[in-house]
């Protein structure tokens, strides 16, 4: 759905025109939430992997070709999907939400009608929508969103962790598509967030051991503060053979691929058992070649993990009781108008230091107003 705008007030937000071209501008303000759909005012709103991809090298997910389908957005979008906010205006027949409720909201808008939406797998709607990518997200004071998408936060609960819940569902999709893990041995190829989020939910769902594959100093530290129980350094060791010895010469019963990238997806399967799994998550930006008679040959199964289905409620819920510590995943807290130097910026350059930035979004202008 393409929402309407106010034109005559305006707010300040982060906009995707292309490739190392995100501007903070004046946009118009998103007006009432239409049927079926809420307002949230923005507290704080994670720069996520896929954001950086868009920056980097999109575009990606953003449609530049023709609108989406089901929101109508083309080219330019305000960018922003991890986030929590409180609602501050309900649109016609939203039940079991009131305004002043603190919230998060799941990124995957849906058209709620085709095969894969109507058998309870929303994730991999045909018209999939990425709040954020697909449709205006959260990097501004004001988003509207579905509200079939929105989950109440606990009294208490940490602002700062509700930005934090969305990269952690990811981890925890992941994590129930490989099966249970109780007892397992797992490995974790690239501790970047999403990878670092990946530990932590292999970790509360019962891992023996979580090994995580890593080269930056930072983040291998960054990797055992989650959870992990070793790290490997590619670049120093055999991980091949030293995964192996880890775990009495067979090899992990399932391993995680969290970067995205063509040779660390087939390091990633080689390093699972004959018959274990391989869990791909990350964003490939491009093709891989690879013989599959490796798996016909040692049965490996190999699966793919997009975005969550439903997760956003058990990570709550972990962070809620204490299973899941956001607090070592947040680098960096800025304000929106320092998204790009200090935000994107610092995150493709300086990934050796950086996990974690979250915005906070700046106030409401009117048009009037001056720079």
């Amino acid at each position: 759905m393409s929402l309407p705008i106010d034109p005559t007030r305006s707010m300040r937000a982060a906009v995707w025109h292309g490739r190392h071209d995100i501007r903070v501008e004046d946009v118009p303000l998103p007006v009432s939430p239409p049927a079926g759909w809420v307002q949230i005012r923005v507290q704080w709103c994670g720069i996520c992997g896929s954001d950086l991809h868009e920056y980097v090298a999109g575009p990606v997910f953003i449609p530049v070709d023709a609108p989406h389908p089901l929101t109508g957005i083309k080219g330019q979008c305000i960018l922003g999907h991890e986030f929590c906010g409180e609602i501050v205006e309900i649109g016609a027949g939203v039940q079991g939400f009131s305004v002043g409720e603190p919230v998060a909201a799941d990124a995957c808008q849906h058209c709620g009608t085709c095969y894969y939406c109507t058998h309870g797998l929303y994730n991999i709607c045909e018209n999939l929508a990425f709040t954020g990518l697909m449709n205006n997200g959260a990097f501004a004071e004001l988003v509207n969103v579905p509200a079939n998408l929105l989950y109440k936060l606990p009294a208490n609960f940490p602002a700062e962790a509700g930005a934090l819940i969305e990269p952690l569902a990811v981890g925890m999709h992941a994590v129930k598509k490989a099966g249970s893990l109780l007892g397992k041995n797992v490995v974790v190829v690239g501790a970047g967030t999403i990878g670092l989020c990946t530990i932590m939910c292999a970790k509360a769902a019962g891992a023996a051991q979580v090994i995580a594959l890593e080269m930056s100093g930072a983040r291998k530290a960054k990797a055992l503060e989650v959870g992990a129980s070793q790290v490997l350094d590619p670049n120093e060791c055999d991980a091949l053979a030293e995964v192996r010895r880890l775990t009495g010469g067979l090899g992990a019963d399932v391993s995680f691929e969290c970067i995205g990238n063509k040779h660390t997806a087939k390091l990633a399967i080689d390093l699972v058992r004959k018959a274990g799994t391989c869990v791909l998550v990350g964003i490939f930006e491009e093709p891989s070649e690879f013989n599959f008679f490796e798996l016909v040959a040692t049965e490996k199964q190999v699966l793919g993990a997009l975005a969550y289905n439903g997760e956003f409620a058990d990570v709550i819920a972990f962070i809620a009781d204490g299973r899941l510590d956001i607090t070592p995943l947040i680098t960096g807290r800025i304000q929106l108008e320092q998204i790009v130097g200090q935000g994107f910026e610092q995150l493709v350059n300086n990934k050796e230091h950086n996990v974690k930035i979250i915005v906070s979004p700046a106030r409401i202008r009117d048009a009037s107003e001056s720079d």
